[in-house]
């Protein structure tokens, strides 16, 4: 258990969004670096090196994106009550609602195109895929050296150039300005990149200002009043549920767990077992009381014939 002091630290860590885009970057930062010493090995092949190279710049991209929306908890909240409303009971949604909806989906999406956006940043900026993927394709006319070389010789030797193998003297120093030329054009890229980045958060943060339907204070007081009924609701949902198990328990087996008192015990019945293994679905239909639990409620606690099933347990 943590002090009230450190907890209301980390709480207020978890709500200051420059802290957490900020840890995001540094963990896919040292991440990238990582994953390019272990397993990034450039194959210096014709026709593989722009394949292999693309898809360690893109892929992890694409992966990390795919997890920031996942891994958010507003974005499952958003697509339950505002996308997938077509089961009953309809709800009409106010326009009010969806600006909102709109600008928690924002939100979010600012939060989950960090990590892809580090990705890309740093590995254009290291430039070692870059230099993998573009080895195949650079500009060698203007070397004297490639003069008697055909065509596809002169591409082998060009997918050969990340691996630094042994050549002799006049073709290293054609690999080394065109790696430079390389290491060039992936770090423009890289910062391009981030200017464009930095320039969308900024317009996408005024535009949502803009555009969204509450005041600075009302936005800050709206964020506060999000975090707490999420934190309330997840501790008033979890202790009753906690209380609704355990009087279904109760119902099937006779006592509560933990109990230090027993003295009556019921053993269930094959059709019990049976009933129970069903799962009940929730809210659906007319059902004014929507069934929550794989248990569900078919044990009768008054039923006689059950309750002579029972044993009594003497101290």
């Amino acid at each position: 258990m943590m002090c009230p002091t450190l907890n209301s630290i980390v709480s207020s860590l978890q709500r200051n969004g420059i802290f957490i885009n900020s840890l995001i970057a540094a963990l896919t930062t040292g991440g990238q670096q990582l994953f390019s010493s272990f397993t990034f090995s450039c194959p210096c092949q014709v026709g593989k090196n722009f394949y292999y190279g693309s898809a360690f710049l893109v892929i992890p991209a694409l992966i990390l994106l795919i997890a920031g929306f996942a891994l958010r908890s507003q974005m499952w909240t958003i697509t339950g009550e505002y996308c997938c409303s077509c089961a009953p009971p309809y709800r009409r949604i106010s326009p009010l609602e969806c600006k909102l909806a709109c600008l928690s989906f924002f939100g979010i999406t600012g939060r989950a195109v960090v990590a892809p956006l580090t990705w890309l940043a740093v590995t254009l900026l290291t430039g070692t895929y870059y230099e993998c993927a573009a080895s195949e394709f650079a500009s060698v006319d203007h070397y004297s050296v490639f003069d008697n070389v055909s065509a596809s010789k002169r591409e082998e030797i060009l997918a050969g150039f990340p691996c630094c193998r042994s050549a002799p003297a006049d073709m290293i120093l054609v690999r080394d300005e065109i790696a430079l030329l390389h290491r060039f054009q992936s770090q423009m890229l890289g910062w391009i990149l981030i200017t464009l980045a930095t320039i969308a958060v900024l317009v996408s943060c005024c535009v949502a200002r803009c555009c969204s339907p509450l005041t600075s204070l009302q936005h800050c007081y709206w964020t506060s009043h999000l975090q707490n009924e999420r934190e309330l609701f997840e501790q008033a949902a979890e202790q009753h549920s906690r209380l609704l198990i355990m009087q279904r328990i109760k119902k099937l087996f006779g006592f509560i767990p933990g109990s230090e008192d027993v003295k009556h015990i019921r053993i269930p019945s094959c059709q019990d077992w049976k009933d129970i293994s069903v799962p009940t679905l929730l809210c659906v239909g007319d059902d004014l009381r929507g069934h929550y639990s794989f248990l569900g409620d078919r044990v009768d606690e008054d039923n006689e014939e059950d309750r002579s099933r029972g044993i009594e347990l003497k101290p």
